[in-house]
Order: structure tokens, then sequence, then C-alpha cells
């Protein structure tokens, strides 16, 4: 019986000796899962989400009908402007705004085209910088009336015939 007892006394050791090695790679295993686990979780929850813009409304345009007719004096000259106008804007409540105020529009584009010179009108940077003024006065013209001056886009030139 000494003889039993004695090879059992060594046997316990190296079974809790194993025991704790097989405990400490549970832990060390739970560990890394959980780390891992973690590391996916954040990583796939905290990606920046991108905004997709919705696709903008079309283009609404609005033909000034008849075309503007004025004349200027050219080095005691009279000249002709007849310039033919369509307004563009994606936003339906501003373009209806702008037929309601018709009359408006049309005087102050008239009044710009009148104080314009031959000289300027006849350069390409003379018609490009007179379409900017007239997308600043009709712009001005929605701003007085409650509109949204931001939302007109351009102004378009579509027959411009100088004489």
């Amino acid at each position: 019986m000494a003889e039993a007892t004695a090879a059992a006394a060594p046997e316990a050791p190296a079974k809790k000796g194993k025991g704790k090695l097989m405990m400490l790679i549970i832990i060390v295993l739970m560990l890394a899962g959980g780390g891992a686990g973690a590391w996916w979780w954040f990583t796939a929850h905290a990606k920046p989400k991108v905004a997709v813009a919705p696709p903008p409304e079309p283009p609404h345009y609005l033909a000034l009908d008849p075309p503007f007719v004025v004349n200027f004096e050219s080095e005691q000259v009279v000249r002709f402007l007849q310039i033919t106008v369509q307004i563009m804007s994606r936003d339906l409540p501003t373009i209806d705004l702008l037929k309601n105020n018709d009359p408006v529009v049309r005087d102050r584009l008239l009044q710009l085209f009148a104080n314009q010179t031959y000289t300027v009108l006849a350069t390409k940077e003379g018609k490009a910088d007179l379409r900017a003024q007239a997308l600043q006065t009709v712009r001005a013209v929605l701003g007085e009336t409650g509109g949204h001056p931001e939302k007109l886009e351009a102004v378009y030139f579509t027959s411009f015939v100088m004489q």
C-alpha cells in the first residue's frame, strides 16, 4: 500500500499542472476570440456612412416670349439688339414665381439690355458678361418677390442679333 500511495502522489501534481495549462490555454483562446470579435464589431460598425445624394431634379426652362428688342446708339448710329432669353431652374415653384412676375422680369431685363454698348456686345466676353448680369438681375427679382434666388441656375440667350 505504501507503494500505491507513493505512486499516486507523483501523478496528482502532474494532473494539476496539465489542468492549469489547459485552463491557461482556454483563457488565452477566449481572450483572443473576444479580441477578434471586438475588432470585427468595431471595424464593421465604425465605418463612416457615405451619404448618397439624391439625383438632381431635371432642368425646367421658361422662355421669355416675345424676344427682347432694344435700340442703343453706337458712334452716332442707332443700333438694334434682339435677344431671345430662356431661364433655367430645377425648382418648379421658382419657374412658377417667374411666370407670375413676368412683367417685372421683362422690365428689368429691358433696362439692362438698353444700357449696353455695341463695342462691348460685339465681343464674346461682352456677351458672357451680359448673360451673367441678366442672371443677377432675374435673381434680384426672385429675391424681391419672395423666391429663392439661389434656385435660379442659368439664363441662356437662345438668339442674339445686333444690327
